[in-house]
């Protein structure tokens, strides 16, 4: 081919100009496969994305929360008598807080020389101390191996003496499970000035004083037994409060706002939130100490171990409302994925459907502008077996194959 009859064909082509042509295809096989695509395609539309994912609405997951928090209960610990004031820690009631369960107590601690408690720092030599690194976790070694009790030879540290000695078995105060906690939280969906709250409100049936959180029976009171919390968190209330974890709390604010504002209501959910799996130190504690002075003006403390159940209460939602935008986008949508049976059903008819290239030569047809006629022409009255019977409409220029 000549390179000037290349280029004529290239331009030929370029302004050529291509319209749907449609066949109809009688076929059972087709028919269902094009029909039964549809009808998925509708069900997953209207029942999943419309229904259930709600994608009408316009949502909000920008949740603006406060939450406050307030423990009641007294127990006995070693002897004494303990209020939220000794075993609450930090006291301001926020949303994530400790309640102390076992503690280990060295009393009178004040500045200068000791022994080391810690095994790691037995010695026999002053030298086997000056070859140890210099801190540990009581104090700064001085270098001098000195006596820890009339058979024990230890390292000597500077610092807060006596040291600490955190291997000692202490009761743990198993009231703590019967403990009661208040939660109150407030939420607030910025883009529709949606607010509530977890309280219920006068005339719901809960009385606030009275009731106790419980899944099934009390799923709206917001206030919750501590062994309950544990146990709905999948945990035995003595194991933790002897070891010490963090438990999750999780208020769920999902809010359909199309419907009436009592509907929107919190759920609650539990979980460790520390993973016990692969931990070389499982369990939640932390030190903390309380200082004071000798009438001779010197400083002392007693250092406090404890152990205890760190609560963090979360807080999670969104909220939808009706929108003419996403409906209209998602109505779009439903309609074009329709148009999926359309291409499965002409994979199939092009590829493996008896009488294949007969669908191919009646979909595809080019057509030159020379080539058409002034009146469209009909078979001769003797031409029966020459000329084509396909059924043609001449309205829309739909062709019927019976397949």
């Amino acid at each position: 081919m000549s390179l000037p009859s290349s280029r004529t064909r290239w331009v030929s082509d370029f302004f050529s100009y291509e319209t749907t042509k449609s066949v109809v295809v009688k076929s059972w096989v087709v028919g269902v496969v094009n029909r039964g695509v549809q009808l998925l395609i509708l069900t997953y539309f209207v029942g999943w994305v419309f229904l259930h994912e709600k994608a009408y609405q316009v949502r909000d997951t920008a949740i603006e929360s406060s939450v406050v928090t307030k423990v009641k209960g007294v127990g006995r610990y070693a002897g004494q008598v303990m209020d939220t004031a000794d075993y609450v820690t930090p006291p301001q009631g926020t949303s994530v807080f400790v309640v102390v369960t076992k503690q280990i107590r060295t009393e009178e601690q004040a500045q200068g020389v000791c022994p080391e408690s810690e095994a790691a720092f037995h010695c026999s030599a002053d030298r086997d101390c000056r070859e140890l690194s210099p801190g540990t976790s009581n104090g700064v070694l001085t270098g001098r191996c000195v006596p820890y009790n009339a058979t024990l030879r230890t390292c000597e540290i500077q610092g807060w003496c006596p040291p600490e000695v955190d291997t000692i078995d202490v009761p743990v105060m198993l009231e703590a499970e019967n403990f009661t906690l208040l939660i109150k939280n407030s939420i607030r969906f910025p883009l529709f000035g949606f607010e509530k709250t977890n309280l219920p409100p006068p005339g719901s049936g809960v009385e606030l004083g009275r009731c106790r959180f419980h899944p099934q029976l009390q799923p709206l009171c917001p206030i919750l037994r501590l062994g309950d919390v544990a146990r709905l968190a999948g945990q035995d209330f003595p194991a933790l409060a002897a070891t010490g974890g963090v438990l999750g709390i999780k208020i769920g604010w999902v809010c359909d706002l199309d419907r009436a504002w009592e509907r929107c209501l919190p759920r609650y959910s539990f979980t460790r939130l520390d993973s016990l799996a692969r931990t070389p130190a499982p369990g939640y504690n932390f030190r903390h100490a309380r200082y004071y002075r000798w009438p001779d003006g010197s400083e002392r403390r007693t250092l406090i171990k404890a152990f205890g159940i760190r609560f963090d209460v979360l807080v999670y939602g969104s909220a939808g409302k009706f929108g003419i935008v996403p409906t209209l986008i998602n109505t779009v949508a439903a309609f074009t994925s329709i148009g999926v049976g359309t291409v499965l059903c002409d994979i199939i008819l092009l590829n493996f459907l008896k009488g294949a290239e007969h669908y191919k030569a009646r979909k595809f047809e080019e057509v030159s502008e020379a080539g058409v006629p002034a009146t469209p022409s009909a078979c001769p009255p003797g031409a029966l077996g020459t000329c084509s019977r396909d059924k043609q409409s001449t309205d829309s220029g739909t062709f019927s194959l019976g397949l």
